[in-house]
């Protein structure tokens, strides 16, 4: 039976109907958006609130739709256990702060006197305090002596003051009920319009998602219904995921402040799962009352010192182990992204903006990873790297540091082979230089401190090794011992400008597979000529006349040898389309000749040669006396 499911749908290329078109309109659409958000805060922060709300709830609808719940039954339900459970912690958490406000004057009297034993005399703060008064009083010299003129007479000195008292009327009843509602009309208020919008998002879901489909692009309605269903799928998951790991997180910090003996540990607990919220600053301000109460409860410091170390090591289970098991390495935000978008949204919004930061964050990084135009919202806020692994290889080359080339390369070594590497990252990067010099935009010193920085590089990667073969997959055969000679395989580099890299990193590449290699010259060993000769150009770099004059030149220097071209070009562009494949293909038509695209191919290909080779030994030609001593210095035409 044929596969039926449709074929992957790429990530971007959505063009939203009202996204504006110029960097000018983008500018303007920006305030326009920060001056709506500022000013409408009192009706945007409840329907943003719902927003949330219904992601974190929409996985529990479906579920419930899955057991054949109707859609209004499983929308009601949900939401109303949820507010069941949201009230329900709130009233626990009002009672635990209740009984902190009544103990807090026995707290505040223990911490005092637990000071009072460090400002004893000879102590710490009592030397420093001395310390300050004595600065302050070289620098602030003598008293001021009060004037002449300031002298009180003897009738003001007598005259006793008059007492002053101030009565407010008794508040009638009406009064009353205004002081008690009023504070909480507003949160009620608001409650009430957040569970009214999350049960119309949830039942109206479908309708709400066709508005957005037309308001994204209707033109390629396949194409925005896919993104559209991704982002939400994905956005709901991350929000009842991170609900889900902050509240085990708060359950846990309860029972472990409950054993260590710290007074109202579920308030704590409650605090601790909701400042996972707050990105960096939250874990201070959650730690900041259980080591309050730690000094205020025990006479020593070993609860305070359990308590730190209950926090530190559960951040750091919570930071490095688990949240990386469920969201993958990180919420996909940047960590300038985290601090700059909880700047923005606290001034904006104020405390509940800086709870809301990171979700509307990631709403935003989702939002451009599927629209064109809203592609700088991934690229700032992201974590994905803004540049291409070749890219960053051409900018770190072309600053001239060989240390972060380094760097990638080992990255990169750790999880595949050398060829494919250089195939990926390097010979692109190379590539990109070559057309920079082509059209002139590539200055002299630029250039000299690629060639050192790759040059470097080149020679680091002797040291690496490749990672071992993946179970089952059995370790490459031996090569036979005519292979291992120095110079058996002969690497002629073109005339391009970074045709000369390219043939030592092939060079590189055949070497860790075992075979003797050399770059140019004459063979390395007299009376054994080589036995394989690969010609390294890069596609764009060397004319087709050049590689055409290199490829017949080498063979009336060595006939009878066999070899490659390596007419690298970036994957996906077929042989017949370079210039320079298409002579080398010509040539082959004339004597035979092996064509590569890429770096593992001439690698295969060697190997190849290496097994079907004659095992006669070839003598090397008498050299004609105008010959010249190199077979790689020899000027070509352009």
């Amino acid at each position: 039976m044929p596969d039926q499911r449709p074929a992957p749908t790429p990530s971007r290329g959505l063009t939203a109907a009202g996204t504006p078109g110029s960097g000018l309109q983008m500018l303007e659409g920006a305030i326009l958006v920060v001056a709506v958000l500022y000013f409408g805060q009192e009706l945007l922060v409840p329907l943003v609130l719902a927003v949330l709300l219904a992601f974190v709830l929409a996985p529990v609808v479906r579920l419930m739709r899955r057991a054949y719940v109707p859609r209004s039954a499983a929308v009601v339900v949900s939401v109303l256990l949820t507010c069941a459970i949201i009230f329900g912690i709130g009233g626990l958490v009002g009672r635990q702060a209740t009984l902190l406000a009544e103990n807090l004057p026995t707290y505040q009297a223990t911490i005092r006197q637990k000071l009072s034993g460090l400002q004893s005399a000879g102590g710490l703060i009592d030397r420093l305090s001395g310390a300050v008064q004595a600065v302050g009083q070289g620098m602030g010299g003598h008293e001021t002596p009060p004037s002449a003129g300031a002298t009180a007479s003897p009738s003001d000195a007598t005259r006793p003051p008059l007492p002053v008292e101030i009565r407010t009327p008794d508040p009638t009843s009406l009064e009353m009920l205004r002081r008690v509602a009023e504070p909480l009309l507003g949160p009620l208020a608001t409650a009430g319009i957040v569970i009214i919008l999350v049960i119309f998002i949830l039942l109206y879901r479908e309708d709400l998602r066709d508005r957005l489909i037309r308001l994204a692009g209707a033109r390629d309605l396949h194409r925005t219904m896919a993104a559209m269903d991704d982002a939400a799928y994905r956005l709901s998951r991350f929000f009842l995921a991170q609900t889900g790991m902050n509240t085990c997180f708060g359950l846990f910090i309860a029972g472990a402040l409950w054993l260590i003996g710290i007074p109202n540990p579920l308030l704590w607990g409650f605090v601790a799962g909701l400042m996972r919220f707050v990105p960096f600053i939250g874990v201070f301000i959650t730690v900041s009352g259980p080591l309050l109460l730690a000094l205020a409860v025990d006479p020593g410091w070993a609860t305070l010192v359990w308590v730190l170390v209950l926090f530190g090591i559960s951040e750091m289970l919570m930071g490095q182990v688990f949240e990386p098991l469920v969201f993958g390495h990180s919420t996909g935000l940047s960590p300038i992204a985290v601090i700059a978008a909880a700047t923005f949204w606290t001034w904006l919004w104020g405390p509940i903006g800086l709870l809301l930061a990171v979700p509307l964050t990631v709403c935003l990084v989702v939002l451009g990873r599927h629209v064109d135009r809203l592609e700088f919202l991934e690229v700032m806020l992201g974590d994905r790297p803004p540049l291409d692994p070749e890219e960053t290889f051409y900018q770190r080359a072309l600053a001239g540091d060989a240390n972060a080339l380094a760097e990638q390369a080992e990255r990169c070594l750790s999880e595949k082979p050398l060829a494919e590497y250089l195939d990926a990252v390097a010979m692109p990067a190379l590539r990109l230089a070559q057309a920079d010099a082509v059209h002139g935009a590539l200055r002299p010193e630029r250039r000299d401190a690629l060639l050192r920085s790759v040059e470097l590089l080149i020679e680091d990667l002797e040291e690496e090794d490749d990672p071992p073969p993946p179970e089952g997959e059995a370790p490459p055969e031996p090569l036979p011992p005519a292979w291992h000679v120095p110079g058996a395989v002969l690497c002629l580099p073109g005339r391009g400008p970074f045709d000369s890299l390219a043939a030592n990193m092939l060079a590189q590449v055949l070497a860790r597979r075992g075979f003797g290699v050399q770059v140019g010259g004459v063979s390395a060993v007299p009376g054994a000529p080589p036995r394989l000769i690969c010609l390294c150009l890069l596609e764009g770099g060397s004319s087709s006349a050049t590689a055409r004059y290199l490829l017949r030149r080498a063979r009336r220097r060595l006939p009878g040898v066999p070899a490659i071209a390596l007419a690298w070009s970036p994957s996906g562009v077929e042989a017949s389309e370079g210039v320079l494949s298409k002579a080398l293909r010509a040539e082959s038509e004339t004597a035979p000749l092996q064509l590569a695209m890429s770096l593992t191919e001439a690698l295969d290909l060697a190997v190849e040669t290496c097994g079907t080779a004659s095992t006669t030994v070839l003598t090397a030609p008498a050299p004609r006396p105008d010959a010249p001593p190199s077979l790689g210095m020899e000027a070509a035409p352009a």
